[in-house]
């Protein structure tokens, strides 16, 4: 007969659960950084406004609109969003019909549902109401599983003035690059 050595309470079950006793513990996940895919960019937006608050909304979808999304056909030039009965909702986000969708296509125009904690919306709801502010949708991204996600932001419009200004400091970065360049 073979004796048997006294064991630890611990023990490691496929390297995520330690049981000790009669305790089951999980270690704490950690918040893994997620990259995005950018697909389309409302250029228009940044020239226009200034960006208080940034926002990442899920955007329903149907499989014809993500197809044409992921192989970038889409313009947001014209985008805005709105409420409606307390949801948020994107406008004239122009997604290009599917070439192979058939008779399942979708409108290019359609207003689309965006998704957000309940929170967000009632503070984004909130803010709009104040006088010159406005919701803009700025990128179309794609996660890394695929997912398609619409950035927006709570943001204020520029003066005439204000948009001068960026486009000196447009033009001021573009003359800096260009001597680095040179001096290279």
């Amino acid at each position: 007969m073979e004796t048997k050595k006294p064991t630890n309470n611990k023990k490691s079950i496929s390297g995520s659960t330690a049981i000790s006793g009669n305790k089951t513990t999980k270690p704490k996940q950690t918040a893994i950084a997620e990259t995005y895919k950018i697909r389309a960019s409302n250029k228009r937006a940044h020239f226009e406004y200034f960006f208080i608050e940034k926002y990442k909304a899920g955007i329903i979808l149907s499989g014809t609109e993500v197809k044409s999304v992921k192989s970038g056909k889409l313009n947001m030039s014209d985008a805005y969003c709105f409420f409606k009965d307390s949801e948020l909702w994107v406008k004239n986000l122009h997604i290009s019909e599917y070439e192979r969708g058939g008779v399942y296509n979708h409108e290019p125009k359609n207003a689309r549902k965006l998704l957000l904690n309940k929170r967000e919306l009632k503070r984004l709801e909130q803010k709009i109401k104040e006088r010159g502010l406005t919701i803009v949708p700025i990128e179309v991204l794609e996660t890394e599983r695929g997912y398609i996600k619409l950035e927006i932001a709570l943001a204020k419009g520029k003066k005439a003035y204000d948009k001068r200004d960026s486009i000196k400091e447009k033009d001021q970065r573009r003359d800096f690059d260009r001597q680095a360049s040179h001096n290279d």
